[in-house]
């Protein structure tokens, strides 16, 4: 067997930050990685500057195994973090040398390992059916023979707080027969979520005063309070606390890293990650659910896109006189960004503050911002939406300062900003859908426009009719704007809003459309809004390509 150093994290062992994204947070319902997976998503969590990195249970799950043979060989090399290894003790009644899922552990040849024990009188008896003491002898041999192969060795209690609530001797038996056979910490685990954290902070508070014990802590979030739980229990004597990425697990999931890592070290003042990784936060947030094929939780605490986005008129005001005034840090700290959503909620200082965001000038713009306001508010009042539709919005601002300025330009005024030329207009479209006897349905468009001075005709098919139409513009397009070819639609939504969602006067149903477009490098969103779906689309594409153009270089 392969012997090992104790091993220690890069900050020292004085407080550890655990992920088990790997193990516990793949549990939840949804996720399946594959080992590709699994070594990216590792890869991600070192760049951060965790200590600890669980990679699943070797002998249990043929990919886990893979995982760490892949590890072992070199396919993971990690700068911050120590690999840990996740599994049982031995069984009732079988010598540690002869159970095969200790041997497992073993050959995981980590340097670290991860036992979970039953800490609860109630599982001991009816589910693993066995008695108190064997227990805990099943919890001294394993550790204690993990150890005597060099392997460091954490412990977690299973239920240990519902164990502790109904036999506080059972559930303290379990972390002294651990910790007394060479385990390092013993983890106090929240097993069903239950726990809310005024009693969390009481019993690890209790735990430490009448063990000595170095505890972590381990928190579901069947109530919501995982990361409030996590909080308590470091701020009563926890100095090793468990999480995964972006709350991941089973049930209602686990203690979010993220919001976990941005409590302690921008609120409590714990050094729990290296100096400057701090603002790796968000990215490796969003590259870790991309690889678990799920959608970024946008209102998730500091590194969602809304977690430091602001609506109200009243917000926007006082920013503009201070950010800090209304955000509880700087976003740049765990690499996120203020935004200004322009709503019809929006007052002068939310379109200021976008102008900023877009690098338009609006010194001395009074009358264009005033348009804009009011244009926006009678646009959402009949079913636009700006919020996620930075380019549309953009668009319309520059169109309102383009009203006003073309004579300062000519007089070279010193804050004038490049007025919006239209690439291409439009004189009409048509769309034919074709229903063929084998029930394939092919979509027919033609566009009739003007470029360059030029009247272009082209027509082009689809399996529909925005894609048709989208089509037929870019084919009209190619060869007089050359830029058109980089642009790709990478997403499509559709809103049908119904009477009651616009204002009072509305035609009925109408549909709102979100365009999300791409040059390869940089993403924007525009929208159109009508009655009928497909001028909704074309007014949101053609948005797209204006707005593609106003990136265009002059010359």
């Amino acid at each position: 067997m392969t012997r090992f150093a104790p091993a220690a994290t890069p900050l020292g062992d004085s407080f550890h930050v655990y992920d088990t994204t790997l193990r516990d947070g793949a549990q939840r319902e949804g996720i399946s990685y594959s080992v590709n997976d699994k070594l990216a998503v590792a890869r991600l969590l070192d760049s951060l500057g965790v200590g600890f990195i669980e990679g699943g249970w070797p002998g249990a799950l043929p990919k886990d195994t893979e995982f760490f043979a892949r590890a072992a060989s070199g396919e993971l090399p990690l700068r911050h973090a120590v690999l840990v290894a996740f599994g049982a003790t031995r069984r009732p009644g079988v010598p540690v040398a002869e159970d095969q899922q200790v041997a497992a552990l073993l050959d995981a040849r980590t340097p670290v390992v991860t036992l979970v024990a039953k800490a609860d009188r109630r599982h001991i008896e009816r589910a693993l059916r066995t008695d108190v003491a064997e227990n805990e002898a099943m919890v001294a041999d394993t550790v204690r023979h993990l150890v005597s192969e060099g392997r460091r060795v954490f412990v977690d209690a299973e239920h240990f707080f519902d164990g502790y609530a109904h036999d506080p001797d059972c559930a303290l038996g379990v972390l002294t027969a651990a910790v007394e056979a060479g385990a390092d910490v013993a983890v106090l685990c929240d097993t069903n979520g239950g726990w809310l954290p005024g009693r969390i902070g009481e019993a690890v508070a209790e735990v430490v005063d009448r063990t000595g014990f170095r505890v972590g802590i381990h928190c579901q979030d069947d109530t919501s309070c995982a990361v409030a739980n996590s909080l308590a229990a470091v701020r009563s004597g926890a100095s090793h606390v468990q999480c995964t990425a972006n709350g991941y697990g089973e049930r209602a999931g686990n203690a979010d890293l993220f919001a976990v890592l941005g409590n302690l070290v921008t609120k409590m003042d714990v050094p729990a990650l290296p100096p400057g990784r701090l603002a790796e936060l968000s990215r490796v947030s969003h590259a870790i659910a991309e690889i678990a094929n799920l959608v970024p939780d946008t209102h998730q605490a500091y590194v969602g896109s809304s977690a430091f986005a602001h609506k109200a008129g009243l917000h926007a005001s006082a920013i503009k006189v201070d950010p800090e005034l209304y955000n509880h840090l700087d976003p740049e700290v765990v690499g996120n960004r203020m935004r200004v959503l322009v709503t019809e909620m929006a007052g002068r200082s939310s379109i200021e503050l976008k102008g900023r965001e877009f690098g338009l000038s609006l010194a001395g713009r009074s009358d264009a911002v005033g348009r804009t306001v009011r244009r926006v508010k009678e646009l959402e009042a009949r079913g636009w939406s700006f919020e996620s539709a930075d380019a549309s919005l953009e668009l319309l601002l520059r169109g309102e300062l383009d009203r006003d300025q073309h004579e300062e330009l000519a007089g070279g005024a010193e804050h004038a900003t490049a007025p919006l030329e239209q690439p291409f207009r439009l004189e009409s479209y048509r769309v034919v859908l074709d229903h063929h006897s084998d029930g394939t349905v092919v979509a027919e468009a033609t566009v009739r426009m003007h470029v360059e001075g030029e009247r272009v005709i082209a027509t082009a098919e689809g399996t529909g009719p925005v894609q048709a139409l989208d089509a037929a513009l870019r084919k009209a397009l190619a060869g007089r704007l050359p830029w058109v070819d980089e642009v790709e639609l990478v997403d499509y939504k559709v809103r049908i809003l119904t009477e009651d969602a616009v204002a009072e006067g509305g035609a009925g149903a109408v549909t709102r459309v979100l365009v999300n477009s791409t040059d390869g490098e940089r993403e924007w969103t525009t929208v159109g809004v009508h009655g009928n779906i497909v001028e909704a689309s074309w007014l949101a594409l053609c948005d797209a390509l204006v707005y593609r153009s106003t990136r265009q270089p002059v010359g």
